[in-house]
């Protein structure tokens, strides 16, 4: 096996880790990434999937005693049931427009110029969101009644385009719908399991053909750097939003988009987009 290539899935693995959830775009992240370490052919597509894997698995693995006590009392408290049903409303946009638009945006959108763009603009959106922030209506994400959780997975849905962020989609539109920093980062957590897990299925349906006994190393040490590293950025995060506000990453997506579009547009860079 060559080693330079399970070097590119260490890399790639904490890449994604690191970014899933934090409100600065995975996807975007991993297309920007690949393309630097010349990571774009056929077999990058299904590694993509398998690190994305890992790190739903790092919240899985997170909140185990909170989804053990859903799945316990699903048929038997209603408070559980009632939980349950704000994911599932949560959830319902993304699936719908995502099986509408899967193709479209894979075909035309997922390239690193786009995802600068995105970067940036988020970043923005994220200061003025902040800026205008006021007292929440809601301080934890069991006080979210439905219209709450279908305004937040429309939100979540802006996240197909690459380089928006499904988490700073979540977070920043759960707290422009009044809920708290805390409940909107949790909510998010949480609605990423069945959003991410319907995205991981879908796209390994769409690429059986490439998954390949051989690819298994390459896979391995993506998928597990991508849950010890995805982890380590929940318990983070949610140490930050209890006493930060989400400045720091809108600045951060600026700069770093506006490095990517700066080195693209003067071609000092070749992007190699699979």
């Amino acid at each position: 096996m060559d080693f330079l290539l399970l070097l590119k899935a260490l890399l790639l693995g904490i890449v994604e880790g690191l970014t899933e959830f934090l409100p600065i775009s995975s996807t975007g992240h991993l297309i920007i990434a690949g393309s630097l370490l010349d990571y774009t052919n056929q077999q990058s597509k299904v590694f993509e999937i398998v690190v994305q894997l890992g790190a739903i698995l790092a919240v899985c693995w997170h909140y185990r005693v909170r989804i053990g006590a859903l799945a316990r009392g699903l048929f038997t408290r209603p408070a559980e049931r009632r939980f349950a049903g704000l994911l599932v409303i949560g959830f319902l946009p993304s699936a719908a427009l995502g099986v509408l638009l899967h193709g479209i945006i894979k075909t035309y959108l997922f390239n690193p110029l786009t995802v600068a763009l995105a970067l940036v603009v988020g970043g923005f959106l994220i200061l003025w969101i902040e800026r205008g922030q006021r007292q929440p209506r809601l301080s934890s994400m069991e006080e979210m009644r439905w219209p709450d959780a279908l305004k937040v997975g429309f939100a979540q849905a802006l996240a197909m385009f690459p380089g928006v962020s499904r988490s700073g989609a979540t977070i920043m539109g759960g707290m422009c719908f009044g809920l708290s920093r805390q409940a909107a980062t949790e909510y998010s957590f949480f609605l990423a399991i069945p959003t991410m897990f319907a995205a991981t299925f879908y796209d390994v349906l769409k690429n059986w053909e490439w998954l390949r006994l051989e690819d298994l190393p390459v896979f391995a040490i993506g998928f597990v750097a991508a849950f010890l590293s995805g982890l380590l950025a929940v318990k983070a995060l949610l140490r930050f939003v209890a006493h930060h506000t989400f400045v720091a990453f809108a600045w951060y997506r600026i700069v770093f988009g506006g490095i990517v579009l700066l080195a693209a547009l003067a071609g000092g860079i070749t992007w190699q987009v699979g």
